[in-house]
C-alpha cells in the first residue's frame, strides 16, 4: 500500500472539537471557560475524573459542550477503566485530513466528527517510581497508553491538530485563540507537535531506564503463579 501524500492544508484552524484528558489538572480553572467563551458551540470529549473536573468548571454550561469519550463512541469503558480512549471514531478524528475526500467520507459513515486539539498529559509514571518503596507492579499500573497514542496521533497529524502536553502553555494558547478568532495556526501546531513528541519521548525513556534497572527476579517476586 503506497503512502499517503498530503499537498494542501490550511493555515488556520478553528478549534470545534476538543479531546481532553489529563493527569494535572492544573490550570482547568481558567483555560476551559476560555475555550467555551471563545466557541460557546466547543465539544469538548473527555473521560474519567478530567469530566468531572470539567462538568465541575463549566456547571450549567457542562450540558452544551461537554460529553463522556464513552457516550461518544457509544463503547463503555472496560472494568477499571483501563480502555477509554483508544476507539476508531477517536483516532479517525484525530488523523482525518481536510483535503481528503475518503477521509470526509468516513467520517460521515461513522457520524465521526474531526478533533481539532488534544489536551492530555500522562500518568504520573516518574513520580511513582520516586516514592519510597513502590513495587514494580505500582510502576507497571502508571505506564499510560491510552495518552501517549492520543498525543502521538495528534502530534502526527498538525497539519490539522494541536496537541497540547504543558498547563504551562494554557494562556499563551488562549491568547493565540482569541488573536486568532479561535484558531491556530499552522506555525502554532508545528510548535506544539515538537514539544508533544519530546513529552513522550522522555517519559518512554523514563520507563525504559526503569525496567532496565530491574532483575527478573525483581519482576516475578510481585506476582503469584498462575499455575
Amino acid at each position: 500500500m503506497g503512502k499517503n501524500v498530503v499537498e494542501k492544508i490550511d493555515d488556520q484552524v478553528e478549534i470545534k472539537t476538543l479531546l481532553m484528558s489529563v493527569s494535572d489538572k492544573s490550570g482547568l480553572e481558567s483555560f476551559i471557560p476560555g475555550l467555551v467563551e471563545l466557541n460557546p458551540e466547543i465539544l469538548i470529549l473527555s473521560t474519567g475524573g478530567t469530566y468531572g473536573k470539567i462538568k465541575e468548571i463549566l456547571g450549567d454550561k457542562a450540558d452544551t459542550c461537554l460529553k463522556q469519550v464513552s457516550d461518544y463512541t457509544g463503547q463503555p469503558e472496560t472494568q477499571g477503566g483501563l480502555v477509554k480512549t483508544l476507539d476508531f471514531k477517536i483516532y479517525l478524528g484525530l488523523l482525518t485530513e481536510t483535503y481528503n475526500d475518503a477521509h470526509q467520507e468516513d467520517l460521515k459513515r461513522t457520524a465521526a466528527r474531526a478533533i481539532d486539539m488534544v489536551v492530555v498529559n500522562l500518568y504520573p509514571f516518574s513520580e511513582t517510581i520516586a516514592r519510597q518503596g513502590v513495587s514494580l507492579e505500582d510502576a507497571r499500573g502508571n505506564i499510560d497508553i491510552g495518552g501517549p497514542t492520543m498525543i502521538r496521533a495528534s502530534a502526527k497529524n498538525f497539519i490539522r491538530v494541536a496537541s497540547v502536553v504543558d498547563p504551562s502553555t494554557y494562556p499563551l494558547i488562549l491568547e493565540k485563540l482569541k488573536a486568532n478568532n479561535g484558531s491556530l495556526s499552522f506555525e502554532d501546531r508545528f510548535g506544539l507537535a515538537q514539544k508533544a513528541f519530546e513529552h513522550t519521548a522522555v517519559y518512554d525513556k523514563t520507563i525504559a531506564g526503569y525496567l532496565a534497572e530491574k532483575s527478573i527476579n525483581d519482576v516475578k517476586s510481585c506476582y503469584k503463579s498462575g499455575e
